[in-house]
């Protein structure tokens, strides 16, 4: 669940490449499900827009390995009734899910000139400067990426969400701002991230 949604993160969920549904808003509440096998994500839809018609699919996506789905509503009740659909008709709990785990985090201060016009040939959206701080962050599994992001913005709102990558085999973070300002995003993110229940990875 990611709850009251950031203008920068909200904007990014609205415009990657793989969002083909409603664009969610600033203020609005989402659902982020990822399962495997992938196809398996066409059941999940189904049972949350049976039971809750009113909530908006935003992302449906199905690669080789995983099925991601967001889905979001200004109401924050009517993303927990799809959630809580989801979990009753495929079986499963809340704390069934896999636990975040920190693979890597770094924060680059006073990125080069060079190294800026490198990682923003990679960027469809907002790009890092030079002489700004960058913090990098990985995890696993990918989607909690977005609530990384969605938080790191919340407590830093000065922040630049460079890029969210939370679809894949691992979740990816690439922001920008001062060193005062990551630093306190990765704080916020670790903490966050440490205090998610489920299951240990094996």
């Amino acid at each position: 669940m990611v709850n009251d949604l950031q203008r920068q993160f909200a904007a990014y969920m609205g415009t990657p490449t793989r969002a083909r549904g409603y664009p969610p808003y600033e203020g609005d509440h989402a659902l982020i499900v990822e399962v495997s096998p992938a196809l398996a994500i066409e059941r999940v839809i189904d049972l949350a827009l049976r039971a809750v018609p009113a909530v908006q699919p935003g992302i449906l996506y199905v690669e080789r390995q995983f099925g991601v789905l967001e889905i979001h509503s200004q109401d924050l009740d009517d993303v927990v009734r799809a959630g809580e659909a989801i979990l009753a008709g495929t079986g499963n709990k809340a704390n069934d899910q896999l636990r975040p785990r920190v693979l890597y985090h770094d924060v680059i201060e006073n990125i080069t000139d060079q190294h800026t016009v490198i990682l923003n040939r990679n960027r469809q959206a907002s790009m890092v400067m030079p002489d700004e701080s960058l913090l990098v962050y990985e995890m696993t599994p990918a989607l909690f990426a977005a609530v990384a992001a969605n938080e790191a913005e919340r407590v830093s709102p000065g922040i630049t969400l460079v890029d969210v990558q939370m679809i894949g085999a691992a979740g990816r973070l690439y922001i920008s701002g001062t060193t005062e300002d990551v630093t306190l995003a990765r704080d916020r993110i670790t903490k966050v991230l440490d205090g998610i229940e489920g299951r240990e990875h094996g």
